[in-house]
């Protein structure tokens, strides 16, 4: 009775218990929430899961096995957290180790930095605000309630779910996670290798730095040993041409010696000839007597000798005048070509014109284009070309022939006296009747041939008519 008065609220319990088979009002501490319930029934589903022989307790072969298998971790000793001295965890015991652990009164921040820095899935974290999601709710997440992760935190992913429900296990059953113990020898191995690295990176740009300047260096080196092989080339080049030089002299050498002692057994045999007339003079009178007829007769001879070698080089001053006058031919000539040429230019240029003023009227047009006389206009133009590339470059031809003509007779042919002087120098008799013919006037419009400039042409004897190498065909 005292014990009633003392405390309604457990009488009201055990009533409630005694009525009710609601497992909220089976465990102590009961049930007083909502969160409280789903907590509960997320834990009687975990102790159903890891109760293998369905006994209603948990053995420590059977969390050992659940850590292992279900959990997929190793055991480091979770199992004597879970156990504690007690080899057998009921469902109730597992109610009262939930209630009174640190997890169980996480805050929503709490379990938001959990989430983050444990789990590694910061992409919920709005899901969880939503859900208003506290210590309470992961035993939810840890017992796989159907639709709760999927429906009322939003998560689809299959690998997000079974991560979370893993974690969530891990936080209900063994407490909040521990962080690993500082590792000071990871720090000292990590701090030597960054020292090493940066040691590396200055060991490798000072052996860069030598290794460049090693580079440049050798680089100069070989730059002076390229130049000394080309010296070396050089001087094997000019030993070489010395050597031929000295060859070329040695045999040169030996033709002047063998010339020289031709010459000294000539003079040697010219002495001893000279000796016995000498010796068979009867006095010395007639000794230089005969030494001047000697000398007089050497006289004569280089004198002839002389003579002939003018004759020989000497040119006639009337060659120069006949190839004056062949010049002038030849000129003459040209200057028929070249206004028969121009003469068949301007009856084309003619041609063109009236085609050009038939065509500025309809009919005429008309007429133009049904005639043949634009073919006609195009083959006098293209004759007309051809004449004055012909002429064009029989003119190269002749200049570039008197030019050598010149060089070979060492006098000027193609500045002369003119036609007519040249024509009564080398023509003084008048029964030639040459002057009038030497001077051919061309009028405008006069076709040419060579026919007619056959007939043109002087009729000189032995002089043959001009032609240029290019131009021996008969067109207008």
């Amino acid at each position: 009775y005292n014990i009633l008065l003392v405390c309604p609220q457990r009488l009201e319990f055990m009533a409630c218990a005694l009525l009710s088979p609601d497992p909220c009002f089976m465990v102590t501490p009961p049930c007083m929430s909502e969160a409280d319930r789903f907590s509960l029934e997320a834990l009687r589903h975990i102790h159903r899961e890891m109760d293998d022989d369905q006994d209603g307790g948990i053995e420590v072969e059977e969390s050992v096995e659940f850590i292992i298998e279900d959990m997929q971790q190793q055991q480091t000793n979770k199992h004597n957290h879970l156990h504690r001295e007690d080899q057998h965890i009921t469902v109730e015991e597992l109610w009262k180790g939930w209630k009174s652990s640190e997890v169980h009164n996480w805050t929503q921040d709490e379990v938001l930095r959990w989430l983050k820095e444990f789990v590694e899935l910061p992409q919920y974290e709005r899901n969880f605000k939503e859900m208003h999601a506290n210590g309470n709710t992961l035993p939810r997440i840890a017992g796989n309630e159907p639709s709760f992760m999927s429906v009322h935190l939003k998560i689809q992913d299959q690998q997000h779910k079974q991560k979370l429900k893993l974690k969530a296990l891990d936080v209900v059953l063994f407490g909040p996670p521990t962080r690993p113990p500082h590792n000071w020898l990871k720090d000292l191995l990590l701090i030597i290798s960054v020292v090493m690295g940066i040691g590396g990176c200055w060991f490798a740009q000072v052996q860069n730095k030598a290794s460049k300047v090693h580079i440049s260096k050798m680089m100069k080196d070989l730059e002076s040993l390229q130049r000394a092989e080309q010296s070396l080339r050089d001087l094997q080049e000019q030993l070489e041409r010395a050597q031929e030089e000295k060859r070329t002299v040695t045999v040169e050498k030996k033709n002047l010696e063998q010339k020289m002692r031709d010459e000294m057994q000539g003079a040697q045999e010219e002495a001893n000839r000279l000796h016995v007339l000498k010796e068979g003079a009867v006095s010395e009178l007639s000794r230089l007597r005969y030494a001047e007829e000697e000398l007089e007769k050497v006289r004569e001879a280089l004198k002839k000798a002389e003579q002939d070698m003018q004759a020989s080089w000497s040119v006639p001053e009337s060659l120069q005048l006949w190839l004056q006058l062949t010049h002038e031919v030849e000129v003459q000539y040209y200057n028929v070509k070249k206004q028969g040429a121009e003469a068949h230019l301007a009856t084309a240029k003619e041609e063109a014109e009236k085609i050009k003023k038939k065509r500025s009227s309809v009919l005429g047009t008309l007429h133009v284009a049904h005639s043949s006389s634009l073919d006609q206009i195009d083959q006098k133009i293209l004759e007309a070309k051809n004449a004055l590339v012909e002429v064009t470059a029989c003119l190269r031809e002749r200049l570039h022939r008197w030019q050598q003509i010149e060089w070979l007779c060492g006098f000027p042919i193609m500045k002369n006296a003119g036609l007519p002087s040249l024509t009564s120098t080398l023509y003084p008799d008048p029964n030639w009747m040459m002057k009038s013919r030497l001077s051919y006037p061309i009028g405008s419009g006069v076709d040419v041939t060579e026919d007619s400039m056959a007939s043109l042409m002087p009729q000189i004897p032995g002089m043959a008519i001009p032609q240029c190498n290019d131009h021996l065909s008969s067109e207008k």
